[in-house]
């Protein structure tokens, strides 16, 4: 499902996902840069959200889980290599998913970081959407 959503046909992501856990690649590519050459803020937020997001749904097995807030912090430009989102569940109540995510650089070095807080939704996880 994930692998199939067209927005990631661009970004091209690898995933990893395990029990309360998640690890998103993604090559840097320089369609990804801003005016100053580094790696677009967008791609760091699209990179911690997935791996945290998945990281909250690997503990919720039967409805889609929703972002409710995410916030992000970046800490280093990145022109080349890849980059490793890594994400892992902090809290988890009924309504509520906490996940905090790190993305490194190819040195392991963090160049943002991020927390998203996740709820389950109403939307049942079946195949007419795509889950499998």
């Amino acid at each position: 499902m994930y692998l199939a959503a067209p927005c990631n046909q661009y970004y091209r992501p690898e995933i990893h996902i395990g029990d309360g856990t998640a690890e998103v690649r993604i090559a840097v590519r320089p369609d990804f840069f801003h005016a100053a050459h580094a790696v677009h803020g967008s791609v760091y937020f699209k990179a911690l959200d997935d791996a945290t997001f998945f990281a909250a749904s690997s503990l919720v097995d039967d409805v889609f889980v929703l972002t409710v807030t995410f916030n992000l912090s970046f800490l280093r430009p990145v022109s080349e290599g890849t980059l490793v989102a890594k994400g892992q569940v902090v809290h988890r109540s009924k309504r509520l998913v906490i996940a905090d995510g790190v993305l490194v650089d190819d040195r392991g070095k963090p160049v943002a970081r991020g927390t998203g807080t996740f709820m389950p939704s109403t939307t049942r996880l079946t195949e007419d959407i795509g889950y499998l």
